[in-house]
């Protein structure tokens, strides 16, 4: 599955779009869009995006758990070499001892990732702050080609502005067209 990017200028656009999209079987589960104008979504009834795809807490977290591992490690290598806790300590509460450290990585950077704009939706920060669309089509690869050609045809004023392999992958950079 693809995750294909329009920007489109208005919102009457845009419903244009999302209509045609669910003509030709995009249903709402794989389209989502990305705007300053929320209410305005709501209004038209368009699914818009969620929490995961507009702030970077996932990417935050991963690198959090990832900080977290390392920085339990190195005081379980440390406390288990100089004997901290005393000679007959089992392993399992070392390894405790790292799924703690772990866990509040995990916390500490999700949290710092809600405070930022997710990293692929930043590429297009300008464009929504000047009150522009960002869709993203999550297609099956049947579909894919399908919906280039009807955006193609039908839908000359919105612009094809990246395809990314799969949304899922946070560190997996985005090609911007």
């Amino acid at each position: 599955m693809k995750c294909i990017y329009y920007i489109s200028p208005t919102l009457k656009s845009t419903k244009e779009i999302s209509e045609d999209l669910h003509a030709i079987g995009v249903g709402d589960w794989y389209l989502h869009i990305v705007s300053k104008d929320e209410g305005g979504l709501a209004r038209t009834r368009l699914h818009s995006s969620n929490y995961l795809e507009t702030l970077d807490l996932v990417r935050g977290g991963l690198i959090g758990a990832a900080s977290g591992f390392a920085a339990g490690l190195a005081l379980a290598a440390v406390s288990m070499s100089a004997e901290l806790f005393g000679p007959d300590v089992p392993l399992l509460s070392y390894a405790a001892m790292i799924f703690v450290f772990i866990c509040f990585g995990a916390w500490v950077g999700g949290l710092a990732g809600v405070a930022r704009e997710n990293k692929k939706i930043s590429a297009f920060h300008e464009d929504i702050e000047a009150g522009k669309y960002v869709i993203l089509i999550y297609a099956k690869k049947d579909q894919e080609e399908r919906i280039k050609q009807m955006m193609a045809s039908r839908h000359p004023e919105s612009q094809l502005a990246a395809v990314d392999s799969s949304f899922l992958n946070p560190f997996a950079e985005l090609k911007v067209s």
